[in-house]
């Protein structure tokens, strides 16, 4: 089981580790590493003019974590109207999106998945029933029970 306090130094450590930190003394500086980061960015910016980029992420906890890491490094994402919930726009240098913030946002979001799926079955074993195992197969029978 992952506690809320190893999520999120497994966060920090990913964070650490896309701002290039290069000893555990850096890596532990979370403020450190925010400023390394955003300082790539605006190089980045002097070298990659930002440009309109289109994200699609799965969920709106995707969502919610893309938007927060954008906000984090200073970008102002945003939508469009009718565009849906889970498209975010945001723009920014594409150097920095395939060096730091795509790549991070995915291991943030990996991490993120496993831990709420760690949780959710936990509750569903503990409030509702212990076996949390799909459903099994059978071989159909040719018509349908009724509901």
């Amino acid at each position: 089981m992952t506690s809320d306090a190893q999520l999120r130094d497994k966060l920090k450590k990913i964070e650490a580790l896309f701002a290039g930190a290069g000893t555990p003394g850096e890596r532990s500086a979370a403020e450190a590493a925010l400023h390394r980061v955003r300082a790539r960015l605006k190089d980045a910016e002097r070298q990659d003019p930002p440009i309109e980029m289109k994200f699609t992420v799965p969920d709106t906890w995707s969502v919610q974590l893309f938007v927060a890491l954008c906000r984090r490094y200073g970008l102002s994402p945003y939508r469009y109207p009718r565009q849906r919930r889970t498209t975010v726009m945001v723009r920014v240098p594409r150097g920095f999106v395939d060096q730091i913030l795509w790549p991070e946002f995915t291991e943030l979001d990996t991490a993120l998945r496993s831990y709420l799926h760690e949780v959710t079955l936990r509750v569903i074993r503990e409030e509702i029933h212990a076996d949390t195992s799909d459903a099994p197969e059978r071989a159909e029978t040719g018509t349908l029970p009724p509901r």
